[in-house]
């Protein structure tokens, strides 16, 4: 994305003030740019590995700017972390947080001294903000940027998809639209694309740096029974602490007792563990009294332990994004890890089976029904638009979870409006079996993309080329040469990349006439691998696209 000519002032303000509030005498790349942008009042999206300096790149702006700084962040305990650590900054009184569990005169008093100015830094989760009075306080706060860590969660394309973020875009206009600042760690392009549409962010810059991990090495083991033997056998090669990754709760605790029974202190996680439960091994495991945890995906956001050694998966997990984001937790000091796959094409069926069903027609036109039958109902003597959420999940009978996915749906279909907690009919909006059938061909055109994610995930762990080579193309960067130090290039499988100009280079911007508009995100000497924007990845052969003229340039 082409960038804005920034004010040297600005720019120069910015760097002052890292030195002078954060001590950084020397910034990463992109770190000023994203401070710069968001102090000038420009949305940003940064995509910057852990440990890249992400929070440093709100709180420089958020000092600069003239009221408050909202943080939205999905974890209590990392919330609770990072206030600590501004504080530790000599920020004490500057920075606190909210959350389900705050008492009501705590939190009467946080949103006071917000408004006062006595308070710089606000953290809550994302549930916070379906309540009105959190929206109205933060309303009267005159919020000046709001921050959405952990962004991939907004994306149903994301590994970390959260409901609760689909209403984020709304409550920031009702809060006063604030500049916003989305940021995580790893956002494949269309879940950078989904991020900046969902949060309503206007004409931001992004700014995406370094997915390579070169620390970290890239294995797969093709197994053709369970691998558990040769993985308990992997682990003890290993030094400690690691985590181990797998598909189902059964498995953690099976895999946990295997490896118990070898001599490590190794404990299961997963989120059907009572809280208490989940506390505990989360705490043991960041104090060094675990020499490994077998968790499923639960075991995530907040793992923040620098000296992690190695991260195996028993299976192959369902997208690219989902295995980048949890072998990125090895090897944060910088240190040498290790990340293993152990891998067997029939577990590619049970990813599958986790991406989900489609909603049925009925119950979508049932509660597009039930929003337009209550567009307008008398509360008093005015007439109030729309229905809240809770009154529509008890009529639907359906979880909240699954109201808001259906109700995304419907939005996207053009026949509703989210607000933070009410739900109105779009006026001149499809009827309800219009939008009905409309949410259903988008449900149908995820999930198809879904099953492109697995193939990509599919062709990693099969590949005989550089496996990181692949892994960043997926994430459209471009390694050119062979790493060098992963399975396929120490077995001395990797190729060379291709050389010389040649039609559809890496980045060449095409279109299909059945998939429409994409990207080239890989060239190899006999294919391309193309992302579509509606289509997902697909692979084509390089000489049937020349000779069939399959791809063409937009314009041509």
């Amino acid at each position: 994305m082409p960038t804005r000519t920034s004010d040297g002032g600005v720019r120069d303000k910015c760097e002052h003030a890292a030195r002078r509030l954060l001590g950084l005498s020397e910034l990463r790349p992109g770190q000023l740019d994203a401070m710069t942008s968001l102090a000038e009042g420009r949305d940003t999206l940064v995509v910057m590995p852990t440990g890249s300096g992400k929070s440093a790149v709100y709180q420089v702006p958020a000092l600069l700017l003239p009221g408050p700084t909202l943080i939205v962040s999905p974890l209590i305990a990392l919330q609770r972390d990072q206030v600590e650590a501004l504080r530790r900054q000599r920020h004490d009184e500057k920075a606190t947080s909210v959350d389900a569990s705050t008492p009501a005169g705590r939190r009467a008093a946080t949103f006071e001294a917000l408004r006062a100015g006595e308070t710089e830094f606000l953290f809550c989760a994302p549930e916070q903000l379906a309540r009105p009075d959190v929206v109205r306080e933060l309303a009267e706060a005159r919020i000046s940027l709001m921050v959405v860590d952990e962004a991939h969660c907004v994306s149903s394309w994301g590994h970390d998809f959260r409901p609760d973020y689909l209403r984020l875009g709304s409550a920031a206009e009702a809060i006063g639209r604030p500049v916003i600042a989305a940021l995580t760690a790893t956002a494949a392009p269309p879940v950078r694309e989904e991020i900046v549409e969902r949060l309503g962010m206007r004409d931001p810059l992004q700014i995406v740096r370094g997915f390579d991990r070169p620390n970290i090495s890239l294995s797969v083991r093709r197994e053709l029974s369970d691998p558990a033997d040769a993985l308990v056998a992997a682990v003890l090669e290993q030094p400690s602490p690691g985590i181990v990754y797998t598909a189902t709760r059964r498995r953690t605790a099976e895999l946990a007792g295997r490896l118990a029974e070898a001599g490590l202190r190794a404990e299961a996680y997963h989120a059907g563990l009572r809280r208490g439960e989940r506390d505990a091994a989360h705490g043991r495991f960041m104090a060094g009294e675990l020499d490994v945890v077998v968790a499923t995906s639960a075991f995530g956001m907040g793992i923040d332990k620098p000296d992690v050694r190695y991260v195996f998966h028993s299976e192959i997990p369902g997208s690219l994004d989902a295995y980048y984001q949890e072998i990125g937790r090895a090897g944060r000091d910088g240190d040498p890890a290790e990340a293993l796959l152990f891998y067997r094409p029939e577990d590619l069926a049970l990813q599958r089976f986790f991406t989900g069903a489609l909603p049925d027609t009925e119950t979508l036109e049932q509660v597009a029904r039930a929003v337009a039958d209550t567009g307008e109902r008398k509360a008093g003597a005015a007439r109030e638009a729309g229905v809240e959420r809770k009154v529509l999940r008890e009529r639907a009978g359906l979880s909240a979870r699954r109201l808001t996915m259906l109700l995304d749906l419907l939005q996207r279909s053009g026949a509703v409006c989210l607000e933070t907690r009410r739900v109105t009919p779009v006026d001149g909006g499809p009827g309800p079996a219009e939008a009905a059938a409309r949410a259903r061909e988008l449900a149908e055109r995820h999930r198809e993309i879904e099953r492109t994610r697995h193939e990509m995930m599919r062709r990693y762990a099969e590949t005989r080329d550089c496996r990181r080579r692949f892994l960043l193309a997926y994430f459209g960067e471009d390694l050119g040469e062979p790493c060098g130090h992963c399975d396929t290039c120490r077995a001395g499988t990797a190729r060379e990349p291709v050389r010389g100009e040649g039609p559809f280079p890496v980045h060449a911007q095409v279109e299909h006439e059945t998939w429409g508009p994409g990207e080239v995100i890989r060239r190899d000497e006999d294919r391309l691998t193309v992302l579509f924007e509606d289509a997902g990845y697909r692979e084509l052969l390089l000489e049937t696209v020349v000779d069939q003229h399959i791809l063409r340039e937009p314009g041509s």
